[in-house]
């Protein structure tokens, strides 16, 4: 993009043209409480990896994720903790370290995905982001 308020495309002879963005008459906000949870493992660490589970664990986390998917994030945020549900995780109970773009203000929260083995992440607006896989009961006191 250019300028703003802008766009530049480039013509048929492969010169640049400006053309004015026309604002959207329309304006929807949709809550991202009334949506699924989108599921990203952008910043899924190494050592928690979907790579170190076992088939069945595999397996587990991808029917997990599809059962979340035909929830919304409110219909999640009112289910039990050990069923589709989720708990919050407290910063300091985290063992391995948290990385930076998990900031002071962002609630850790996991999921169960293999029993009571938890998926741990982040949720920002409708997307959740898994950071660590944890069947073996490691990446945070489980008190």
């Amino acid at each position: 993009m250019g300028d703003k308020g802008k766009r530049l495309r480039i013509d048929a002879s492969g010169r640049e043209e400006k053309s004015k963005i026309l604002p959207s008459p329309f304006k929807f906000h949709i809550s991202p409480e009334t949506l699924p949870p989108y599921f990203s493992l952008r910043y899924l660490q190494k050592e928690y990896c979907i790579s170190k589970c076992t088939k069945d664990q595999k397996a587990a986390f991808a029917d997990t994720i599809l059962k979340l998917t035909q929830l919304s994030w409110s219909e999640i945020n009112s289910c039990p903790r050990h069923g589709s549900g989720y708990e919050r995780i407290k910063r300091n109970a985290i063992h391995p370290s948290i990385p930076k773009n998990i900031t002071a203000e962002v609630n850790i929260i996991s999921f169960r995905f293999f029993g009571k083995a938890p998926m741990v992440g982040y949720r920002d607006r409708a997307t959740f982001y898994v950071v660590w896989l944890d069947p073996n009961f490691k990446v945070y006191d489980h008190g």
